[in-house]
């Protein structure tokens, strides 16, 4: 998760996790919470307490997560310059997924990049027994952060994906904040080239 504060005092909520009492009370400190970001159609367990504990929020994701979540009250993520958010930050959906769909999402102050599930990164030694194999052999673990082979394989629209692609990496990216790994402070743009990479024609 990841909370960002924009130019008027009010909160982007990316991702959210389970709302503890603590995390709310860290969360309040910081501002009012206005929108609510579920990122892809994987990432949306929590987001209906989200709504409960702040129904002035206008919660936003993937039009494909209705199919999934009939019961939410959301509203599509809009085309990048008609966003609420789109002075300070860009987004782009990266579709044709037969898993999920992305929308990742780019905080222009602070150039940091972010990342759901199409990027992923764990240590060694986070997996145990076979999980430890299927990890290695998916990719979790390579020496630098990567796209999971399993998404690899689910994309049957690479044109689309490519498309996204392109306006991923023009981003001037110093950081790069994902669900799944430790963020990256340096060199995040080159460690996105790289992982996307695959991708190019």
């Amino acid at each position: 998760m990841a909370a960002i504060r924009l130019d008027d005092g009010t909160l982007f909520i990316w991702s959210p996790i389970a709302l503890t009492d603590a995390l709310r009370a860290a969360v309040d400190a910081l501002g009012d919470v206005r929108w609510l970001i579920a990122p892809n159609t994987l990432h949306h367990l929590f987001v209906a307490e989200w709504q409960r504990a702040y129904p002035r929020a206008v919660l936003h994701a993937p039009l494909r997560l209705r199919k999934k979540r009939k019961d939410l009250n959301f509203t599509p993520i809009p085309v990048n310059d008609a966003a609420p958010w789109s002075r300070a930050i860009d987004h782009v959906t990266v579709g044709g997924n037969l898993i999920t769909t992305e929308v990742v999402f780019f905080h222009k102050h602070s150039r940091t990049v972010l990342f759901t599930d199409l990027i992923q990164h764990f240590d060694r030694d986070w997996f145990t027994g076979w999980r430890s194999l299927v990890a290695r052999l998916d990719g979790l673990t390579s020496p630098e952060p990567r796209v999971p082979r399993k998404f690899r394989y689910a994309f049957v629209d690479r044109q689309h994906a490519r498309e996204a692609l392109k306006q991923i990496v023009a981003w001037p990216t110093d950081q790069l904040v994902f669900a799944h790994g430790p963020p990256l402070q340096h060199d995040a743009r080159a460690v996105v080239a790289r992982a996307l990479g695959w991708l190019s024609p």
